[in-house]
């Protein structure tokens, strides 16, 4: 124990670590388990439920790499406490697909416009274009979106919209024209 702790009294020492019971449901199942307190969603994806599809990347919520769905919204997992989700509906680029036969729209798109290199941002980047459709289609302006536009409607998609909205996801290759291309392949 160092100098600072070694006369400090019980009660002002740091609490060790705290556990809950937390329910989420992650690509449609449900899961109990005890989490840490301090513990972030991509840890317990990753390493409890083994689902690797989001990666680790910055671990500061600058990249997008372990961007997945909460409650339909996208979150930078690696920065969401997991025992504050408890209740709440998680999905991850294994879950899109749902059944697991056929592939998400966006996931065939990716695949067929070759929107990756290495592939380390692509279920990160899929999960945020998936975010990003559903924000467009509720009215959610973006920096880009005309201030003319009515409010509350859905926002029509171009290029510099689906750039805009998807630029807090990075692509260490560049295939971010080909990703542009498959997000538009998609749009209704």
């Amino acid at each position: 124990m160092d100098s600072q702790h070694r006369n400090a009294s019980p009660a002002s020492l740091p609490p060790e670590s705290s556990r809950s019971d937390t329910t989420l449901r992650v690509n449609g199942k449900p899961h109990t388990l005890s989490v840490d307190h301090r513990r972030v969603l991509l840890d317990l994806l990753r390493e409890d439920l083994g689902l690797t599809g989001a990666k680790k990347g910055c671990d500061h919520g600058q990249c997008g790499a372990c961007t997945v769905l909460v409650d339909g919204r996208r979150v930078n997992s690696c920065l969401q406490l997991a025992v504050a989700l408890d209740g709440c509906e998680v999905t991850t680029v294994e879950g899109l697909a749902g059944n697991g036969e056929e592939l998400h729209p966006l996931q065939r798109t990716f695949l067929e416009r070759d929107a990756f290199q290495c592939g380390y941002c692509t279920p990160g980047q899929i999960c945020s274009a998936i975010g990003a459709l559903a924000e467009a289609e509720a009215g959610h302006p973006s920096h880009v979106t005309d201030p003319a536009a009515p409010s509350g409607e859905p926002v029509p998609l171009d290029r510099d919209e689906i750039r805009e909205r998807l630029s807090g996801n990075l692509c260490r290759c560049g295939a971010y024209p080909r990703i542009v291309d498959a997000v538009e392949d998609v749009i209704p």
